[in-house]
């Protein structure tokens, strides 16, 4: 099967795609035929092996998983002897943390796996696992967001940002969003009741009252959120200085802001498909490259100023461009 492979640390030029095995599959695992791919900012950090503490557990010296990627979606090809929830041709997405997803085949544990709703795209779906579960379980579970509340979503038109606008207003919140002046309109159409332009008021500086502040960009200082919010959910960040900082002074305070990293499992990748089947969240996707492109992907986000997602999709006799058909697409 085709892969893209990387032995070493470094950017996205590193990557070769290369004939490899297809993956064995265990008795708790489904191998999944990739369709399609997305691109998040986790791609190119553990592509880049940065931040540093992030190797003891993806290698120190060289990656462990060669080949990279982690969001999928495509059709069950195998199932392990354990495997009860899924069956052969099953449509599921999902997600491997560490990486293996930009193949033609991946296997994986049945319980980072969701089932794709009848009435949506391949390439709609591979938008949504970590940047969806990363909203999800930020608004949701670290958030606990309740209807009727107002929630500061920071970073709202990128990948996690956007479904986070939309999750939290499909559970009742009011929602303010911040984002680049650009991009206003796109975030209003999301569904925002508030739009912050960062470029035109310093979000260091303003004086709202909210009952959650959750910070996709990863810029706001923990003196931001206790100004702002009752409580707080820390979801990117800009410098490892930073995080340090706000997390060590989190530590000393009594602000209950939480920090997380994304869990993966069935449940919630249930959740976030039961709202995309009922309209309640609409995967925007800002451009679509071939599989042959992935390396491209990846350095067209890490210029962070993405609107939505980028996906990848693999098919040789079909150019992206002809997908876009049916797709909610961000105009460039």
């Amino acid at each position: 099967m085709k892969a893209f492979i990387k032995t070493k640390y470094g950017g996205p030029e590193i990557l070769r795609l290369e004939e490899v095995d297809k993956p064995i599959v265990k008795d708790d695992h489904i191998l999944v035929k990739v369709v399609a791919n997305s691109a998040n900012p986790a791609d190119w950090h553990l592509l880049r092996g940065e931040p540093f503490f992030a190797r003891f557990t993806a290698g120190l010296f060289k990656p462990k998983e060669k080949i990279a990627g982690a969001d999928f979606a495509g059709i069950v090809v195998e199932t392990g002897n354990k495997v009860t929830k899924f069956k052969v041709g099953d449509h599921v997405y999902g997600e491997t943390l560490m990486g293996g997803a930009f193949a033609e085949y991946v296997s994986v544990p049945a319980t980072v796996c969701g089932k794709i709703p009848g009435n949506v795209s391949f390439v709609q779906m591979a938008s949504l696992p970590t940047a969806g579960l990363t909203a999800l379980q930020a608004i949701v579970t670290h958030g606990k967001i309740r209807a009727g509340e107002t929630v500061l979503i920071n970073g709202a038109s990128g990948g996690v940002g956007h479904f986070a606008v939309q999750i939290a207003k499909a559970y009742g919140a009011n929602v303010t969003a911040v984002c680049s002046g650009r991009n206003t309109g796109f975030v209003k159409s999301l569904g925002a009741d508030q739009v912050i332009a960062y470029d035109k008021v310093n979000i260091h500086q303003h004086n709202g009252n909210y009952d959650v502040i959750v910070d996709a960009n990863g810029n706001l200082a923990y003196a931001d959120y206790k100004r702002m919010g009752k409580r707080g959910v820390m979801i990117g960040f800009t410098t490892m200085g930073h995080v340090f900082s706000t997390l060590i002074k989190k530590l000393f305070g009594k602000f209950p802001l939480i920090q997380f990293t994304v869990e993966p499992n069935e449940k919630d990748l249930q959740t976030l498909g039961l709202l995309v089947e009922e309209g309640k969240v609409q995967p925007q996707i800002e451009k679509l490259f071939s599989y042959k492109e992935i390396p491209e992907a990846i350095s067209y986000i890490e210029a962070m100023r993405t609107k939505g997602k980028v996906v990848m999709q693999w098919a040789d006799d079909q150019h992206p461009t002809d997908l876009l058909n049916n797709l909610t697409i961000v105009p460039f």
